[in-house]
């Protein structure tokens, strides 16, 4: 199994460590040109080493998706879970790293996505491997198959087994071990976070709106079909990206999406509101579909929304 350690801020490690029972963080990097994060794949762990003199692993969290956001995105997504306590408290810690005027556009910053995150104790931290480097300036990647590799996640998860509650709440543990020693590790089953879920559809529907294509992204927002309220899952297969006013006619069963993925406008609009025109040029329309057929819309989700939500 591979593992990443990521050399993580250290104001950003203490703020997180220090809010009780957060699903989600987003470790961001300052700048957002720097390329799409391919080390791991969904649910394989990312672990914190601090700053010098700080050589240790201090936490860590399971990777869920990588993105390039625009900072206000990045915030109204995960709020604290980026590591500090106000917007503007973010953007002075991210612009200490960031090799850029400090200005008032809304730039953009990477930002690698991670689930369940757990923070060791001080006494429980672990010494960085030999073979990690002092003057690495962002992380390195391990795998179990080699010495250092294996070691390390040894004393990762003789932590992780006396931490309570566990870091992981679908109620299995991130690594299966056997009786008597450690078993071949596996990446854990995930439960996205509602920040996770808005970006992970955003991204999934390439940034433009399921029904009128608009790409302005700060008019478009991630719907859940079934919603969170009534036991809808953060899922990306729960989701739709629309446009704002979309999204609030969506919620309120004035328009739905059939299984057949076409846009359907309830007739009470025009009885209620004598208007609606620009809703109803829309009806029939199939929707724009993510390309990866595993985000499309699930059917038992859409079946839901036109039983228990759309108007008719």
């Amino acid at each position: 199994m591979r593992f990443y350690i990521g050399v993580t801020d250290d104001e950003w490690f203490g703020f997180l460590a220090g809010l009780p029972g957060i699903d989600e963080v987003n470790f961001w990097q300052p700048g957002g040109a720097s390329g799409r994060f391919k080390v791991l794949q969904p649910g394989e762990p990312f672990l914190f080493k601090l700053h010098a003199p700080n050589h240790f692993i201090a936490g860590g969290g399971f990777f869920a998706h990588h993105s390039v956001l625009p900072l206000s995105l990045a915030w109204e997504s995960f709020r604290e879970k980026n590591g500090a306590s106000s917007f503007l408290s973010m953007k002075r810690l991210i612009e200490k790293r960031r090799r850029a005027d400090k200005s008032f556009e809304d730039y953009k910053i990477g930002c690698i996505i991670l689930t369940q995150p757990f923070f060791f104790r001080r006494e429980d931290w672990i010494p960085v491997p030999p073979d990690f480097s002092p003057n690495i300036v962002r992380g390195k990647t391990y795998d179990t198959v080699t010495f250092h590799g294996r070691a390390l996640w040894e004393a990762v998860s003789e932590r992780l087994a006396l931490a309570q509650p566990y870091p992981d709440f679908t109620g299995e543990k991130p690594v299966a071990e056997t009786p008597g020693g450690y078993g071949k590790p596996v990446t854990i089953q995930q439960r996205l976070g509602q920040g996770t879920f808005r970006v992970m559809v955003t991204d999934a529907y390439e940034r433009r709106c399921a029904v009128t294509q608009e790409k302005t992204l700060p008019a478009l927002e991630a719907a859940h079909i079934k919603p969170f309220s009534e036991s809808g899952p953060h899922r990306v297969d729960n989701g739709l990206l629309l446009r704002s006013d979309i999204h609030k006619l969506f919620d309120a069963g004035y328009v739905t999406v059939t299984q057949e993925h076409r846009f359907i406008v309830s007739r009470r609009i025009r009885e209620e509101f004598e208007n609606g025109r620009l809703y109803y040029a829309l009806h029939g329309n199939r929707i724009h579909l993510p390309l990866d057929s595993r985000f499309r819309p699930g059917g038992e989700y859409l079946i839901w929304h036109n039983e228990h939500c759309f108007k008719g």
